[in-house]
């Protein structure tokens, strides 16, 4: 961050005690912490059938975990619950924290959860979001989510904890 979101001014370094370099604006007289958008993704899986869903969207042919910003006033654990049910029409549950990861590219803050859902049926996919969904065994969802992604490094964080890897 470069400038102060509320004057505009250039922002400059300064010390405070505690927290060590933190940008600073003169004019306004107040520290300026970085901002960022909060966002969840989510290891849907099926652990009596050992599958996981990956999706596609927005025309692209990358299989990807489900996922979604969280909105103002919502917990982590809620955001990951209504992206699951509003992207796949299942209900998520036994939700598990996986890990997080800072995602430059869209300056956000992903927290990545573990879901168990009840019933593999499909037939509730959100078309305006989703392309397609598909579950995949342990395995092969390892091998065909999106090479280099962070979705890929969720999983493989996952399968790891599962003794799959």
């Amino acid at each position: 961050m470069k400038y102060c979101y509320e004057c505009s001014e250039e922002l400059e370094e300064k010390y405070l005690e505690g927290e060590g370099m933190i940008p600073y604006c003169k004019k306004c007289g107040c520290f300026r912490f970085p901002i960022f958008s909060c966002a969840v993704s989510m290891v849907v899986h099926e652990p009596r059938e050992r599958k996981i869903l990956l999706i596609q969207q927005y025309g692209r042919t990358d299989n990807i975990l489900v996922a979604g910003y969280i909105n103002k006033g919502e917990c982590a654990e809620e955001a990951a619950a209504r992206e699951v049910r509003e992207e796949t029409g299942l209900e998520a549950e036994y939700l598990s924290f996986n890990r997080s990861e800072y995602f430059a590219k869209s300056n956000t803050l992903m927290m990545n959860f573990a879901c168990e859902v009840k019933t593999t049926d499909l037939s509730g996919v959100n078309n305006k979001e989703v392309d397609r969904a598909q579950w995949f065994s342990y395995e092969d969802a390892l091998k065909y989510i999106k090479p280099g992604s962070l979705a890929k490094r969720f999983l493989e964080d996952f399968l790891k904890k599962q003794g799959v890897i």
